[in-house]
């Protein structure tokens, strides 16, 4: 069965789902947040860029070390990489990682991680962090497990990355027009969005956004438009101007709150305003992904729809379809479904800001960054 509206779904999975919880509407809407945050993933990890990303990492402020946040997804340029192939029973830890690939904790500034790539009952974890070193963190991503060999592929990242990716969604509560935090998520996303980047936005007098960056011998670089700015130093190969830049991306869902990109609410201009690009999950978007994995299920993905039945089960242990922690089975067919329907998806965004722009167009602004030289851009 069809459902048009994310509010008719979300009754339903509170009916159907999480009838056994005390606020199921609210445990319906977390599930629902959860699946963007998936969605989001599994579209950069089509765009090749698995690699690059870790999940929920540290960032701190530019220039400003003191204070950091935490992020959903940021993008790292890739020190060194390599393809590792080992004999390993499960679990598949980080130790053990370190070990088959000779990476140690070697000084007092590295530091060992106690997580698991695959679990004993299948749980993968997605970008495991493994070690963390003085330039970056190791990352380990699975390519492969069958027969008792261990396919990986281990990325050691810069700790500074080059963008930021973060979801932002708020449900409604029966009786209201809006969630109470909508407009506290707001600004908690505009804050961050506005504070890691060395690329600064400044309003002016006539309302428009201009943008000024502090080159390395102490002078301001400014530009009238923002967006002017920011593509000079995108364009750039190597240059000073690169360091501590880092493209802000956000992704909103709707579900009454958000309003759209011709009908803006207080809430998405203060999002709209401070992210370098915003994108909006559109009802139709969030609707139709959940009815193929779970309403009218396509073939691709049945283990991911039984991972989410077996997470959101009365009495469950813990969540095996999440960003970070999902049934390896169940990846492997998120995999399969964003190849065969990367146009499809494509349809279910629409850009807020900048405007007039694609999603193809940050696509290749997040490939050209993953290129470039960031090594020699640090030092600088």
């Amino acid at each position: 069965m069809s459902y048009e509206s994310v509010d008719a779904l979300q009754k339903l999975l509170s009916e159907e789902v999480f009838h056994y919880a005390s606020d199921k509407k609210k445990a319906a809407g977390r599930a629902l947040g959860t699946i963007v945050e998936i969605i989001t993933y599994y579209i950069l990890r089509s765009w090749g860029l698995r690699d690059c990303v870790a999940i929920e990492t540290r960032l701190p402020e530019f220039a400003n070390p003191e204070i950091s946040h935490n992020v959903e997804f940021s993008l790292h340029p890739i020190i060194a990489t390599r393809s590792v192939e080992f004999d390993a029973v499960p679990p598949i830890t980080a130790k053990k990682i370190c070990r088959q690939t000779c990476i140690t904790a070697d000084d007092q500034l590295s530091s060992s991680k106690s997580t698991q790539l695959l679990s004993t009952d299948g749980l993968l974890r997605n970008s495991c962090s493994v070690l963390d070193v003085p330039i970056g963190s190791y990352v380990a991503h699975l390519d492969s497990f069958l027969d008792g060999k261990c396919c990986i592929t281990l990325c050691l990242h810069d700790a500074h990355p080059y963008a930021v990716v973060e979801c932002k969604r708020v449900g409604v509560e029966e009786g209201m027009k809006k969630g109470p935090q909508t407009i506290e998520k707001a600004k908690q996303g505009a804050y961050v969005a506005s504070r890691v980047s060395s690329v600064q936005k400044i309003r002016l007098r006539d309302g428009t956004l201009g943008g000024v960056v502090e080159k390395v011998n102490g002078t301001l670089l400014y530009e009238k438009r923002y967006d002017d700015l920011r593509k000079r130093i995108m364009d750039s190969d190597v240059s000073e101007l690169l360091r501590g830049f880092i493209l802000t991306v956000g992704v909103v869902s709707n579900h009454g709150n958000w309003f759209t990109s011709g009908d803006q609410n207080k809430e998405l201009k203060v999002l709209s305003q401070s992210y370098d690009w915003l994108i909006f999950l559109t009802d139709t978007g969030l609707v139709q992904f959940i009815n193929d994995l779970l309403m009218d299920t396509v073939a691709e993905l049945e283990s991911a729809r039984d991972a989410f039945q077996r997470s959101y089960s009365e009495g469950k242990t813990k969540n095996r379809f999440t960003k970070v922690r999902i049934d390896c089975e169940a990846d492997e067919g998120m995999q399969a479904y964003f190849a065969r329907n990367s146009e499809k998806v494509e349809t279910w965004f629409n850009v807020i800001a900048p405007e007039s722009q694609t999603l193809e167009v940050l696509r290749t602004e997040l490939d050209a960054l993953s290129r470039k030289d960031w090594r020699r851009i640090h030092s600088l």
